[in-house]
């Protein structure tokens, strides 16, 4: 009998950061739609926020097999650690020390990671990038590891251009002035202080040799992108970084149904009938939503100039804040509370927000992001216009491929890269209001980004779909472990054969 989908078993191996979780839960879940055996691996303190996603996904009819979940104990107290400090969200960012034992904390994971590998024994492992030493462990046990990317491939392209070209050690650190990054498809202009100072991070310059080496040594990429959404660079990816990449997003379109949807974060308390009635009261593209990913906390001066900014857009607008303490009168300027929002001018929601719903409520028509991966590729799928307003990380990169590549967006104006540690330079309500405008107020230059958006929107909804680009790799991909598990079947069923013939 020849094998099945159902004989093929992948692990799935997240950070323990949001970000990096809730597309790996959706990456889970679409190949246990084609019927593959998934496994997620966790901790148990992030255990609670990934279990009810599988659970409406198993007990939906999307899902041809069950997703199940394996747990590591977390080594909390060995790295130094409270109890309890399992996700990079309870790490206070300013305590460089504590993001330091976290990541310690990841390292000890190695063993007990080494141990499910030869419990399980999967066909192959997809883990994160910022989890390098996972290829060491999957080779020594002849597991074929797979990189997911949460990043886009534009952010990689570049990446190795700077690398190639030896790019930053030519611009002095104090330069203020744009230059070109060689060897793209596209002329990208950025300025010194949109990078990162890895000088100023101990360790990190290793650290991200051992991610480049480790995906050199990997069985390959799964990328959350799709072929339409950057084409020039998904082959740039393939010819020139000399990358095995399969393009498998936007994930988040996997999930089928709003209890999916609404249920992708650590907080369960938002009233997400209650924002989507709200939203049903605007007119169509008509109000702006800001919200600034999971791990950004903005200072209260910088809350106070958004509040301020969007009053003066004149737009409504949904503003979603994290980690502000005391009540919405001690960081609001005053008067704002009952003057905008309790006029129904504006919703101001705590914590968690169900974004990809918001994202595609006809009433929102641009969106203020921190250009993190997720977040450009929810706008994007959801045919909304942004705001662009990187902070750190790749956000820079990504702002570039959303405001010049793809051109469905406007820059808010930050160039300086600020670490989640760091002061930054607090934005003007002016700045804002500017911003907002251009995409909001219906010009030739707005349009035109809303009419990209919207096609952009519907090639990543295509794409998903049977016979879609992403659609036609992820089988590719699944198909081509079958026959890697076969052809190891055959191997140890030949060996066998051979060991009995020597017996006397």
């Amino acid at each position: 009998m020849g094998s099945t989908t159902q004989d093929l078993h992948v692990l799935f191996f997240p950070f323990l950061a949001p970000g990096h979780i809730i597309p790996t839960v959706d990456l889970a879940k679409l190949f246990a739609s084609r019927g593959v055996k998934a496994t997620i691996l966790t901790t148990p303190g992030n255990a609670p926020s990934i279990q009810p996603s599988i659970d409406q996904a198993n007990d939906s009819c999307s899902l041809r097999q069950p997703i199940a979940l394996s747990l590591l104990p977390f080594p909390a107290a060995e790295a130094g650690l409270p109890a309890g400090c399992e996700n990079m969200n309870d790490i206070v960012v300013t305590n460089l020390d504590m993001r330091f034992k976290f990541m310690r904390a990841i390292e000890l994971l190695r063993q007990p990671f080494a141990q499910v590998l030869r419990e399980l024994f999967p066909d192959a492992v997809v883990t994160d990038y910022f989890l390098p030493w996972t290829q060491d462990v999957a080779a020594e046990l002849a597991v074929p590891r797979i990189v997911f990317h949460g990043t886009s491939l534009f952010f990689h392209c570049v990446s190795h251009s700077i690398d190639r070209f030896k790019v930053l050690e030519s611009v002095p650190a104090c330069n203020a002035q744009s230059f070109v990054l060689p060897g793209l498809p596209h002329r990208i202009e950025m300025q010194r202080s949109q990078f990162r100072d890895s000088g100023k991070v101990p360790g990190l310059t290793v650290f991200l040799e051992r991610i480049k080496n480790s995906e050199e040594r990997s069985y390959g990429v799964v990328a959350n992108s799709y072929y339409e959404l950057e084409p020039d660079y998904a082959e740039h990816y393939r010819k020139v970084v000399g990358r095995r990449v399969w393009n498998v997003g936007p994930v988040s379109l996997y999930n089928r149904n709003e209890i999916e949807k609404s249920q992708r974060g650590d907080d369960t308390s938002i009233d997400c009938n209650h924002c989507l009635r709200w939203l049903d009261t605007k007119k169509p593209v008509s109000v702006v939503y800001v919200c600034f990913g999971s791990i950004c906390k903005l200072p209260i001066a910088q809350i106070r100039e958004i509040a301020l900014g969007l009053e003066a857009s004149e737009k409504a607008f949904i503003l979603v804040v994290r980690g502000v303490r005391g009540n919405d009168s001690d960081w609001l300027p005053e008067g704002f509370e009952e003057e905008v929002v309790g006029r129904g001018k504006g919703l101001i929601i705590r914590g968690w927000a169900p974004q990809i719903l918001i994202l595609n409520h006809e009433a929102v028509g641009g969106f203020v992001t921190h250009c993190g991966w997720n977040s450009c590729l929810e706008g994007v799928s959801s045919g909304v216009p942004m705001i662009t307003w990187p902070m750190f990380a790749e956000q820079f990169f990504n702002e570039r491929l959303i405001v010049d590549v793809l051109k469905v967006g406007v820059g808010v104006g930050v160039v300086e890269y600020a670490d989640m540690c760091a002061e930054r330079r607090v934005v003007t309500w002016e700045e804002i209001r500017r911003a907002v405008g251009r995409v909001m107020d219906g010009g030739k230059e707005a349009e035109e980004m809303r009419r990209r958006a919207r096609e952009l929107a519907e090639m990543a909804r295509r794409a998903v779909e049977e016979g879609g680009s992403s659609y036609v790799d992820v089988g590719e991909l699944i198909e081509e472990l079958m026959e890697r598990r076969k052809a190891a079947g055959a191997e140890q069923m030949g060996s066998e054969e051979q060991a009995r013939g020597n017996c006397p």
